[in-house]
């Protein structure tokens, strides 16, 4: 029942197929990054003298951001695994039915995101310590981009669904006609009807709803063993279940690791305005190699979850392995890429010299060691695949999130510089990587020899 935008993970050589998954996966995470770095660019190019605080107002928003959504889209990782696992073992009623829980799903956590957006956006902003010069605007943004969470949600969980049989090429499309959408959107609404930054955030959320659509649609479309129906929407109690099982923790862990961004945001904030636009910039900048090296976590979980609901356990630790090689290569790569060209690239975010120099500090640090938050996020990535939802997580708030926070309030605190406080990042994921490597080899050591379905924990 393979069909054309499929990939099958089960057998055969995985370099080439984890390639074939990943790189359509990479532009997909590239071309959603437009949708915040267009309104970066839109915001501090064309709103005159103002243009800064504009674009610190949109970037003061991220990590809070982050916070809130991770919460929830947590679930849509519960849903691919069991995707991929259901595909894997050919299991179609199963399969099924985790498609239609999952979009009811998505569109309750959207309805759950839109309440608590409108209702904590002002209060944790302040709390934050926003600057207040672009606090009203930080305000109204975040807002009017929470009006457009059941679109997101819809879109994350479709799009994982489809990431659970190999599909990544059509939802690379999606995006790309969403990207546009946004772009032409973002120039209309800020410098024809000088909008700001509303218009911006109404651009992105109209863009969002286009490629919510546009998955949904895809879902529906005859032809699959697990078509989507509307009219036979339903919620599994136990697909729900399992996807909260596996979901929850991961999505725990992206709050989690959003709450230690939001520290080091309000501790970036503390510098003033210009050291927010440099870092809004900087950040920006490593979303695109993060999304890169975030396709081979997104492999690391779907080729493992496929290969262990087939029971081919042999095939775990060979994708393993090529996962890491590759995104370390892309980590390491795009990282030295982005370093030489950083002037340049924070010129295009905003102009002023004060700003670029805030950025370079950042950029400085990260880059050279990004690889090994993708390493970490590949093997964590690798432990979910298998079945395991409340490990990685345990490890990952222990030894990033904690560490950096420990970080802030003791070396930062003696030593209050942008360095000092950047280096929190690459220290947290080294430490976290080696934890992570360790527990995956206790747990394949467990899948080996305990073969049967049942033994496979679900922690």
């Amino acid at each position: 029942m393979r069909q054309t935008h499929e990939i099958d993970m089960r057998h055969g050589p995985l370099l080439g197929k984890i390639l074939l998954f990943s790189v359509p996966l990479m532009c997909s995470g590239v071309l959603q990054l437009l949708f915040n770095a267009a309104d970066i660019v839109v915001v501090g190019q064309f709103t005159g003298s103002n243009g800064g605080e504009a674009m610190a107002a949109v970037g003061s928003t991220s990590s809070l951001n982050t916070l809130i959504v991770n919460l929830f889209v947590g679930l849509s990782v519960g849903s691919n695994v069991l995707m991929a696992r259901y595909y894997g073992a050919r299991d179609w009623e199963k399969a099924k039915q985790v498609v239609h829980t999952s979009i009811l799903l998505a569109v309750a956590s959207g309805c759950a995101l839109l309440v608590i957006g409108l209702a904590l956006s002002a209060p944790v902003l302040r709390l934050m310590g926003t600057p207040e010069n672009v606090l009203d605007q930080a305000v109204l943004y975040m807002r009017i981009i929470f009006v457009g969470m059941p679109a997101q949600m819809v879109y994350d969980f479709g799009a994982g669904l489809l990431r659970g049989v190999g599909d990544t090429r059509r939802p690379l499309i999606f995006l790309l006609i969403s990207g546009v959408i946004n772009v032409i959107l973002n120039l209309i609404f800020v410098i024809v009807f000088h909008m700001g930054v509303a218009g911006v955030a109404l651009a992105t959320i109209l863009s969002q709803t286009i490629s919510a659509v546009l998955v949904v649609r895809c879902l529906m479309q005859g032809g699959t063993p697990y078509q989507l129906s509307l009219r036979k929407l339903c919620l599994s109690r136990d697909q729900a279940l399992q996807m909260v099982r596996i979901g929850v923790p991961a999505g725990m862990q992206g709050a989690v690791f959003a709450v230690s961004n939001v520290v080091i945001q309000s501790s970036v904030n503390s510098f003033g305005s210009v050291t927010v636009a440099g870092n809004t910039a900087a950040a920006n900048l490593e979303g695109f190699v993060y999304t890169a090296m975030n396709a081979f976590y997104q492999a690391s979980l779907n080729f493992t979850s496929q290969n262990v609901g087939a029971r081919n356990y042999h095939r775990v630790i060979p994708i393993l392995l090529r996962c890491l090689t590759c995104v370390f290569v892309a980590g390491a790569g795009l990282g030295l890429l982005a370093l030489t060209f950083a002037r340049t690239l924070l010129g295009i975010y905003n102009s002023d010299p004060a700003v670029i120099s805030a950025g370079l500090v950042r950029m400085g640090i990260i880059f050279l060691t990004y690889y090994l938050c993708g390493m970490m996020d590949v093997t964590c990535g690798s432990l979910r695949g298998m079945g395991y939802g409340v490990l990685p997580t345990v490890i990952s708030v222990a030894g990033a999130c904690g560490l950096r926070l420990l970080w802030i309030a003791t070396i930062f605190s003696a030593q209050h510089t942008l360095e000092i406080l950047y280096l929190s990042y690459p220290v947290s994921w080294g430490i976290t990587l080696t934890a992570q490597l360790i527990c995956f080899a206790i747990a394949y050591h467990k899948l080996r020899y305990h073969r049967s379905a049942g033994a496979v924990s679900m922690a």
